[in-house]
Order: structure tokens, then sequence, then C-alpha cells
């Protein structure tokens, strides 16, 4: 920090931080100087406001529950209390996310008169009904480049069958990266859920996916559900009648016995009957969306982003309060929020429009922010500029070597290397922190970047920024409290994304995408 702004800053403080002084005194300096903005940011405001929202009258705030109401509520209050508008233009700060649990289902499949029973050699999360005189067979599923899996067949309204993996060529090198080295298409966490969604994109009905290796891992998750009665949340716009049903091998050589070896597609003719019924729960939850209206370039928008919810109460009745997941998040931005509305005030707000986006779902795989970017967005993504994304912020990697004063970046060099490099200057000039890219490697196991409310604009090619501390020994558990938060470090990374912000915001042309999504 400048030693002019350092004397503008105990000016500020002298006079009790009113909006008055940062009025005077944000005038005295230049129009355009964030730093007096920036220091606003504090430590204490910080922890006010995160020993209130990660408290046990939150309920760990899980989707839906009373906790989670709360907290919206409390997003709601603030952004009044600031004078800063809803986005929405009647007025409502609550974007409605219409959600459903779909219950564990019941039933079977029966092929060729051999009855397969849910729970045992099949499994399915969702409905699953319809009888069928064919499936097509499309090896592993897989279209990249000038390989496909689907050449010359038609899969509109049909049910088709995938196997796990990816092709190998008679080298022993996989055939997308000519190496020994596998793609995302063998990823265990991505796979099946990038090869389902191909298929319907090209009209499948259904997906019947075999997987030995990892069918166990199903079959557990599909106990714990059936014992908790519990089922996968989703959004209920996105709900419709096609379906996943994973095979173990029992059940997939009942479709075809030498699925192992044979990778070539083709129709196989079967009689098939699906009789897998369930019941769904709705629910009701909420995104809080804040704005800042744009001085010249109204019609494009800066989204500052983090997710307003939690995993609520463990079954033994202990509170998971989440002040770092995601509150460490949620608080920066009402701080971030607020610096900015005091330049607005001042007469320095933002040239370009700033949306505070809190998202609900998020643990539940990202729902609220998929809601917001594939089908309700209150500003057109054509005209998003980026989108600063704040999730958990607050602690200490202990598995991290280095100082303490770091965050970890993801992603600020996927789509746009303007972004990144404004980034770096940004920090160089204001915060001085290390910029930690670790996880953003695209090799890194634990695929962060496609882990985060960011991901729904990073596909819709909006550059990003996802802020990030790294997981520690209290991650999704009792123990994630306010008392463990380094609030210094709070400070310093939260005033960091508000520089940055600004820039962003207020810079003469928006960033340049220069790269495509994966």
């Amino acid at each position: 920090m400048n030693k002019f702004a350092l004397i503008a800053l105990g000016f500020l403080f002298a006079c009790n931080s009113s909006q008055r002084t940062v009025q005077e005194t944000a005038k005295s300096i230049s129009v355009a100087d964030p730093v007096i903005y920036a220091q606003t940011i504090t430590q204490d405001e910080l922890k006010d406001h995160l020993y209130t929202y990660a408290s046990d009258e939150f309920e760990g705030r899980e989707t839906g529950e009373p906790g989670q109401k709360k907290a919206v509520e409390y997003l709601r209050d603030q952004y009044r209390a600031l004078g800063i508008p809803a986005a929405k233009q009647d007025g409502d700060y609550f974007q409605k996310v219409p959600l459903e649990v779909a219950k564990v289902p019941e039933g079977n499949i029966n092929i060729n008169n051999n009855t397969f029973e849910l729970g045992e050699d099949i499994l399915a999360f969702t409905v699953a009904q319809g009888d069928f005189n064919q499936v097509v067979y499309v090896g592993y599923g897989i279209e990249e480049d000038a390989y496909s899996d689907y050449g010359g067949l038609d899969v509109n309204g049909k049910v088709v069958l995938i196997k796990s993996g990816e092709p190998m060529n008679t080298n022993g090198n996989y055939i997308l990266s000519g190496t020994t080295k596998k793609s995302v298409w063998s990823n265990m966490s991505e796979a099946m859920e990038r090869k389902a969604t191909l298929a319907m994109e090209k009209g499948a009905k259904g997906i019947l996916y075999w997987d030995s290796q990892n069918f166990p891992r199903y079959k557990g998750y599909f106990e714990f559900m059936k014992a908790n009665n519990s089922g996968k949340m989703e959004l209920a716009e996105t709900n419709t009648d096609n379906f996943i049903v994973i095979l173990n091998e029992t059940a997939a050589k009942a479709f075809k016995g030498d699925i192992e070896n044979d990778h070539s597609p083709k129709t196989i003719s079967v009689d098939l009957k699906l009789n897998i019924a369930s019941g769904n729960d709705k629910i009701d939850s909420e995104n809080v969306v804040a704005f800042i209206k744009g001085t010249e370039k109204p019609d494009e928008y800066l989204i500052i982003s983090s997710h307003l919810d939690h995993i609520g109460v463990s079954a033994n009745g202990e509170i998971n309060n989440g002040a770092d997941d995601d509150g460490s998040g949620t608080v920066a931005m009402l701080e971030i929020a607020e610096a900015f509305k005091k330049a607005v005030d001042a007469g320095d707000g933002p040239k370009r429009s700033v949306v505070f986006l809190h998202v609900t779902g998020e643990e539940k795989g990202l729902l609220g922010s998929r809601y917001y970017t594939d089908v309700d967005p209150i500003f057109p993504l054509s005209q998003t500029v980026a989108d600063l994304n704040i999730d958990m912020i607050g602690r200490i990697d202990p598995q991290r070597n280095g100082g303490r004063n770091y965050v970890y970046l993801i992603g600020s060099d996927k789509l746009s290397t303007e972004l990144h490099k404004l980034s770096e200057e940004i920090n160089a000039k204001y915060a001085n922190l290390e910029l930690d890219y670790t996880y953003n490697d695209e090799n890194d196991p634990n695929r962060f970047y496609y882990r985060s409310d960011h991901y729904n604009f990073a596909k819709n090619n909006i550059p990003i920024i996802f802020y990030f501390n790294g997981t520690h020994a209290d991650y999704h558990r009792p123990g994630d409290t306010p008392d463990k938060i380094n609030y210094d470090l709070l400070e310093n990374r939260t005033r960091l994304i508000f520089h940055t912000a600004w820039e962003v915001a207020n810079r003469a042309n928006k960033v340049l995408v220069d790269k495509v999504a994966d």
C-alpha cells in the first residue's frame, strides 16, 4: 500500500468509518482508487458475520431445511441494511430454485425372462420404466475429435448399453491420448456422467451402464440412501423420463455375453422390461441475488458467487456449522458488497454491474448455480464478463508446504489468458499473497475445478476464478466452526478478491475469452 493511501486510511478510522468520511476521503485521493474501500473489509466485521452465520442457530444450513431459511433471511436483511437492491426486477432478493428428492426406488428389470432385483445386480436412483425390444450397444460410449462410438447409429428414443473405460490400440496405448495415459473418459468421478450426457444429447431414452470396478462403490451409496430413506436431490425442471441403470457383470452379460472383449457398437435384440418406480419429495429453496448497477456499462455483468448452504445436522445430532465451507466465502461476499456500496455512495460506483450471487444446493450437486446458468439466468450469460467464485477461504491447508499467506487459485487461465494476467498483476499491486496453482493442474486427482459453482459458468464460456484454501480435518465435519478461522487470512483474501473484482468491473474492455471451455 502506498504512503498516501495509509494517510487516507488513518483519516478514515479516526472518523469512525462513517459513510460521510469514506466519501470525503475517497474524493480527496482519486475517483478510481479502490484502496480506501478495500480497507473497510476488516477481520472484526468478517468475524461478527461468521459467528452468526455459522452458529448452531442456523443448524448447518442444509438445503431446504429451516436453518437454510434462516441463512437466506440473514443475507437478505444484510443487503437491505446496506441499501443494495435485489437483482430481480420485482424487488425480491430470493430466486426460487425448485428442487426435488428422488427417493430410493424399488423394483427390478427383466432381461429375456431373467429378473434382476434392484440393489443386487442392478442399481438405479430414479424411475426407469418401459418395455423395449432392442438396445443399442455403443461400446465405450465416447465421442471426441475424430473418434466416435456412435458412427452410423441412431439412438434417438432408444436405450443404449455403455461400458466403462476407453479404447486402446494394439500397442497398449489409449487411442484418445496416443499414450499410456488415460483421459477424463476413464475418470471415476466424471466418466459415467459424461457418457450419459452424450447419449442423452443424441436422444437416448435411457442408459444401461456397466462398470464392474465401481459397482460396489455405487452400491454402497445406494444402500446408505436406502438406510437413511434419502435420495438424490436434483433440479425439478431438469428431471425427465431419461434414466440410468447401473449394471454389474452378471446383468451386463445378460445383454451381451462378450461385452468385455467386443468393443464394436451394434443394435442388440432383447426383451427388456423396466419396472423401477419411485416417489419424489418436493423441496423449496432459493438463491439470494443482490445487484449494483454499473455507471457506464450497466448491461455488462460481473458475478461474485459463493454457496450459502452446508450439510446440516449429522445422524447423531451434531451440527455441521460450515464456518469455512462456505461461511467464509459468504461473509467475504457481504464485506465485498459493502465496499462496493461505499464506493457507490462516494460517487465511485463500478462501470459494469456487479451481481452478488449466493447459491443454494452446492453440496447437493451445484444445483443453485446450475439453475441460474441453465434455467433462469437473471442477467444474460452472453453479457456476463466473469465469475469470481469463493468457496472456503478461512483456513490453512495442513498438507501444504509454504507460508500461510496464500490462496489457491483454480481456473483463472482456463478460458482467459487476460483474466489470469490481470489477477496476478492485481495481487502484486495490492495484496501480495502467494498465489498457489497446485489444484489448477489438469491432472490433479481432486478435480476441484469441476466441484464448485464457478464450473456452471465456465461450461458456458464465462471466464472464472475459484478462490480456495484447500481442505482440512474439519472439512464436512462438526469441527468446522468459527473459532478455527484465521481471520487475518480471511481479510487478506477477501481484499484481494475485492481488488480483482474492482479491476474487472472498471477496466475499459471486458476480459477477453481466448480459450474454449472443457
